[in-house]
């Protein structure tokens, strides 16, 4: 009888972690409503890994950028762009798999296949085809390409369906967000639909400007504290923070203890460069990390900061991150992991960590803006972006979050 009641106590919190490792929040937006007339590709990645890093590869047709757990030794992505302007995320749907397979999970290495050998959606379309059935994955696949392409694909293990970002009778706001359930499963079941509630009404006060930046992304979506079934926002002055003892449930944010990075890949108008890309990323914990644009162009000189470094292959702005984020979740026996330490993250003071690195981002998105610019008035493609100067402006920035981090 013990050993059934330990087996069925594993079992039960291996598919609470599991339920957990998987859930993430994205969408696509169309250059349609984005400031600057290109696409915009966002993931919030929630998993189990909190250790997770940026890798450059050069294994396929293509070289790649894309970010993976630490720990990963290569074959897995599970967000990245090629060097074909070829983007590539996913979101986990709970809502898809119609058969009795088992060994699942296999969308990271679906995606790092694809990032090797794909330019756009047709041939993504393609190699979805070729591979062998069942495909071991029940995800939403969203991809960007160079050549105009915007899609969801709500993949099982024996068939896919394109839902197109640019049809605008499927996305008459321009833009299409995911949670973890797909538009063409089973109806009510899935999960993340209260974070689908939230993104989508933020997203919808945003699109009556239409001028979506990846800023505002992080600034206003990856790290807000809005819950749009409770009505409620923790950041609101008027609901004060500090109630509870700066205690609150950590249940349906958009960031929660899970998150572990926030990337929004800015794609190219059709026709331009496909390596004038940008990877705007967000490491280890959004509320408690900042910005650092990357460059396929770049190779391997990218930010060491967002490197793996060390015996453990960690990012340095990842662990910087989650130590922050351990702060805001330091209880760790019973149920304690499920109550966050808001306080720790924004207060009426303005000294929560969140607050603190506001400024910093601030600076450093200044610093980008000013760059990009430059190398946009000078004419330069991504083939010849000049790589020296943007290695200077990573030297340049790095000892700044360093130090931010330091006085945290």
């Amino acid at each position: 009888m013990k050993k059934g009641i330990s087996f069925l106590f594993i079992t039960i919190n291996f598919l609470l972690i599991s339920a957990g490792a998987y859930a993430c929040t994205s969408a696509i937006i169309t250059g349609k409503v984005t400031a600057n007339g290109r696409p915009l590709l966002w993931k919030h990645r929630d998993t189990g890994q909190e250790q997770n890093r940026i890798a450059y590869f050069t294994t396929g047709k293509y070289a790649f950028l894309a970010l993976v757990d630490a720990p990963d030794q290569g074959g897995t992505a599970w967000t990245g762009t090629n060097s074909a302007g070829f983007s590539i995320m996913n979101t986990a749907s709970y809502n898809l798999k119609d058969d009795q397979v088992k060994e699942m999970d296999q969308e990271g290495k679906l995606m790092y296949r694809a990032l090797e050998i794909c330019a756009g959606t047709e041939d993504f379309e393609r190699f979805l085809d070729t591979l062998s059935r069942p495909l071991r994955v029940e995800a939403n696949f969203g991809v960007i390409d160079a050549f105009g392409g915007a899609a969801y694909y709500e993949v099982n293990n024996h068939s896919w369906v394109r839902i197109d970002a640019n049809d605008p009778a499927i996305a008459p706001h321009g833009y299409l967000i995911y949670t973890n359930f797909s538009y063409t499963g089973r109806k009510d079941e899935g999960m993340g639909y209260m974070r689908y509630q939230t993104a989508s009404a933020l997203f919808l006060e945003k699109a009556a400007v239409s001028d979506f930046t990846p800023q505002w992304i992080f600034t206003h979506v990856s790290r807000s504290f809005y819950h749009a079934f409770l009505g409620m926002d923790l950041c609101d002055p008027a609901f004060s923070p500090d109630r509870a003892n700066g205690w609150f449930i950590d249940q349906d944010f958009i960031p929660r203890r899970s998150s572990t990075c926030s990337v929004v890949i800015e794609g190219v108008q059709k026709g331009d460069d496909p390596l004038k890309t940008i990877m705007w990323t967000v490491m280890g914990y959004p509320p408690a990390g900042v910005c650092i644009p990357l460059w396929v162009n770049m190779g391997d000189r990218q930010p060491y900061l967002l490197l793996g470094q060390g015996d453990q292959n960690r990012s340095p702005l990842c662990e910087m991150a989650v130590s922050l984020k351990h702060q805001a979740f330091p209880v760790t026996r019973g149920n304690g992991s499920r109550y966050m330490y808001f306080s720790r993250i924004y207060n009426r003071q303005g000294t929560g960590f969140m607050q603190q690195l506001a400024p910093l981002e601030s600076r450093l998105f200044e610093t980008y803006r000013v760059l990009i610019e430059e190398l946009e008035k000078e004419g330069l493609s991504g083939k010849s972006l000049p790589k020296k100067r943007i290695h200077q402006m990573y030297d340049h920035i790095s000892p700044q979050i360093t130090e931010a981090y330091d006085r945290l």
